[in-house]
């Protein structure tokens, strides 16, 4: 099997960051193909190998597949390595809803922090939306770690549902967002996952940057720490 994984900058793009950890963290082999992004929303560039001009986008040359979506990338990974999803069929069930809903929801973490593996940032007092995602993601994590065991959120080994929260571990990080009991020990044994650290140790030791991104990660609140100075 020969993948090639079309990412961009791993300071910013949660996207990319969630099949590249699930890659990463199963030892599956992968050519890496960083491209970054240039200021303004849409990428055009980004066309010549994704037909939604987006990334992530996985391609499977050896089958002649191109895939373009975060989650359908995941579960494609998985038709080959099923040990992507919980072997358990009530934890496979848990994992594919609480995937799909970091899919499809939490719109206001994503609006309100995005993502910037790099900064430390003083986030103030959260909105009435962010607080109920900050509830939600409490109340999923603890749901997972009670009724599978942990270590991971369903169950004992890291799946693609781990993979997709691992940027909201290092959105914690970043916002200094807590969460209390068993969901604050998952996101931060998430955010210290050897694959994890990889992604953002890469994002900190990035050069380029996207001012707009920044400029939003910020909206004039106060900036603790930047990780690339240390």
């Amino acid at each position: 099997m020969t993948y090639s994984l079309f990412i961009g900058n791993k300071r910013y793009s949660s996207w990319s960051m969630r099949p590249w950890v699930l890659l990463k963290a199963l030892n599956i082999p992968f050519e890496e193909k960083l491209n970054l992004f240039k200021p303004g929303i849409r990428q055009p560039e980004f066309l010549a190998f994704s037909p939604s001009g987006k990334v992530p986008c996985l391609h499977d040359s050896e089958n002649s597949i191109v895939v373009w979506d975060s989650l359908a990338i995941c579960e494609y990974i998985a038709e080959t390595y099923p040990e992507a999803w919980p072997k358990d069929v009530a934890a496979r069930a848990f994992a594919r809803c609480a995937a799909a809903e970091m899919h499809s929801g939490f719109n206001a973490i994503r609006d309100e922090c995005s993502m910037v593996v790099a900064l430390r940032i003083e986030l103030g007092e959260p909105s009435e939306a962010l607080q109920r995602d900050i509830d939600r993601f409490t109340a999923l994590f603890e749901e997972g770690i009670e009724k599978f065991g942990g270590p991971w959120l369903a169950g004992e080994k890291f799946t693609i549902v781990d993979a997709m929260y691992a940027p909201i571990a290092s959105r914690f990080k970043t916002y200094g967002i807590e969460v209390s009991g068993k969901a604050r020990g998952y996101a931060e044994r998430l955010f210290e996952h050897d694959a994890v650290q990889e992604w953002v140790k890469g994002g900190i030791a990035e050069t380029s940057r996207e001012p707009m991104h920044e400029e939003d990660c910020l909206r004039g609140r106060k900036l603790l720490k930047d990780l690339t100075k240390e």
